[in-house]
Formats: structure tokens, C-alpha cells, sequence
């Protein structure tokens, strides 16, 4: 027998084989382990049900409120449609009226039969038009004796009131007008000076209602 089949001198036999037999028992324990990490199919169909349960739910509420969104465009698109040629039926509407106001009670009263003719008809004619525009949502805007609102009303001037809050309507110079919540014109109004303001009004208010109860029970 030649030298290279013996063991080489020192060296054990069975040292030899341990490492074949770690990586045996390595490449058992590998397999192992991908066993373990084996997906069950049902989990995975039940979270891919999941996740597409989840996208339909968004894509559904995105869609209710883009037509929520479609829906409100539309429904302001027909309210203020008409807000452009409102404005200016307002200043027809304004021309009759100061005809109708020039002319004085005396002279009404004196007027002959045809004069009075076309007082009424100018008269009809401006109630037909602001009962035309109420009817396509353009309402009048009467704030007198109600709190000044810069979003509604526009003040020309002031005027001197012990007897009313501060920054009460007291006279209307004209009328205004909205469409829906918009703002079409806003009314020209005096407001008072000089007055309490309205939360010494309320407190005054209260402490006289609290005179009024009868406290002997």
C-alpha cells in the first residue's frame, strides 16, 4: 500500500469527518428553518382579500365626494347663473323707482286720468320686476333697526342715537340685495353713533327681566 493512503502522522480519522457530518446536520437544520417559514395559502388569500377590501372602500369614497363636489358645483352654477343680468335688472329696477319717487304727493293727486295711467303702469312694472328676480332667488336686503353687517350692508354715514346701540341700521339710503348666501348688493345704510353698546344693552336687558321675578317663594 503507498504512503498516501495512510493517515497522515498525529492527525485523527474521525477529526477528519466532523466536518461533513456539521454540515449535514447545518444543512438540516437550514431546511428546517424554511419549513417554519412556509406561508399558509389561506392567510395570504385572506390578506390580499384585505388589502383589496381596502383599496374598493377608497376608491368608493372618493368617487361620493367627487359627486358631492359635482353636485354642489352644479347646484351653485343654477343658483348664481342669473347673478350677472340680476345686477343690472337692478339698476332698471332703481330708474323706476326714482321715477316713481319724483313725483310728489300733490302732483299725483292733481295728475289727470292718462298721467295717472302711467304711474300705475311704471309702478306695476317694478313690482313685476323685483317679483321676477325673488322668484330666480335675488332677495331684498330691508336691515333697518338690525346690526350693521359690513358683509351685507355698505355705511354711507352715521348718525347721531342715544336710543340705539352702536352701529344700528337707522336709515336705509338703498336697498340691497343677495342671490342664495352671495352678496348681489350690498345695501347703502346709515348706522347710529352715540349709543350704548349692545352688550351694555343685554346686560341692562337681563338685570331688568331679573327685577321682574318674584323672588318670595
Amino acid at each position: 500500500m503507498s504512503d498516501e493512503n495512510k493517515n497522515p502522522e498525529g492527525v485523527d480519522p474521525e477529526a477528519t469527518q466532523a466536518p461533513a457530518d456539521e454540515v449535514a446536520s447545518g444543512g438540516a437544520q437550514a431546511d428546517a428553518g424554511f419549513e417554519g417559514l412556509e406561508i399558509n395559502p389561506l392567510e395570504a388569500l385572506q390578506a390580499e382579500n384585505a388589502e383589496l377590501k381596502d383599496r374598493v372602500l377608497r376608491v368608493m369614497a372618493e368617487m361620493e365626494n367627487l359627486r358631492r363636489r359635482t353636485d354642489k358645483e352644479i347646484k351653485d352654477t343654477r343658483s348664481y347663473a342669473v347673478s350677472g343680468f340680476a345686477r343690472d335688472m337692478l339698476s332698471v329696477s332703481d330708474n323706476l323707482r326714482r321715477a316713481l319717487d319724483s313725483l310728489s304727493d300733490e302732483s299725483r293727486a292733481n295728475a289727470d286720468a292718462g298721467v295717472q295711467s302711467l304711474i300705475e303702469g311704471v309702478d306695476m312694472t317694478e313690482r313685476d320686476l323685483l317679483n321676477q328676480l325673488d322668484k330666480n332667488g335675488v332677495k331684498k336686503l330691508d336691515p333697518e333697526g338690525q346690526k350693521f353687517d359690513p358683509h351685507f350692508h355698505q355705511a354711507m354715514f352715521e348718525v347721531p342715537n342715544t336710543e340705539v346701540p352702536n352701529n344700528t341700521v337707522v336709515q336705509v339710503v338703498q336697498a340691497g340685495y343677495r342671490i342664495g348666501e352671495r352678496v348681489l348688493r350690498p345695501a347703502m345704510v346709515g348706522v347710529s353713533k352715540g349709543g350704548p353698546k349692545e352688550g351694555a344693552v343685554d346686560t341692562a336687558a337681563a338685570g331688568d327681566s331679573g327685577q321682574t321675578v318674584d323672588k318670595s317663594a
